[in-house]
């Protein structure tokens, strides 16, 4: 087993920061990527296998009964009718999608995106700060992103051969340099 440390330096708004990774965080990154994609597959999986989804009840009420900044965003959504079929669809199956890509390590950082968004959905929808700003659903988004930012998909993922895949005798990843953002 390896014992070396791999240095980090990050720049953003001219404001730098370093750290040192021990080769062994290699093996947490991984467990948050199969944590936080088995967790929205489970989610996923129950709302589609039970076949009675339905967000509406939920955006028409729980935003504002619990006090959500986003309470009349949340209203004006539960009563399109149409917004509506597409969440009940998109809900369950968008779990099921994100969990598997984050599982098996494919479009990694598409996925943590999505994931992230709708931690940030449910977040603002299940406001509740009495015990503080941040709960579960907050938490959760950060999980995403950090599997997204550390490129986990790389890290026993399919991620890793797509990105090497030849394209006209160069990666994937070289010759588009755009699908950085969709890997890893």
């Amino acid at each position: 087993m390896s014992m070396k440390e791999v240095a980090l330096r990050s720049t953003i708004g001219g404001v730098s920061v370093e750290g040192k990774l021990h080769t062994l965080s290699v093996w947490f990154i991984l467990a948050l990527r199969l944590m936080i994609g088995l967790a929205f597959f489970q989610s996923g999986l129950s709302k589609v296998l039970s076949g009675e989804f339905s967000a509406v009840g939920y955006l028409q009420n729980a935003p504002a009964a619990n006090g959500s900044p986003a309470a009349g965003l949340f209203a004006a959504m539960g009563e399109n009718a149409l917004f509506i079929d597409f969440v009940n669809v998109a809900v369950p199956w968008g779990e099921v999608l994100i969990g598997l890509g984050v599982i098996v390590g494919l479009l990694t950082r598409l996925a943590a995106f999505w994931g992230a968004f709708m931690m940030l959905l449910f977040y603002l929808g299940n406001w509740d700060i009495s015990h503080g700003y941040i709960n579960g659903d907050f938490a959760y988004m950060l999980v995403f992103l950090s599997v997204a930012a550390f490129g986990a998909g790389r890290i026993l993922g399919l991620d890793s051969f797509v990105e090497e895949y030849d394209v006209g005798g160069q990666p994937l990843v070289e010759r588009y340099p755009w699908t950085r953002y969709l890997l890893g």
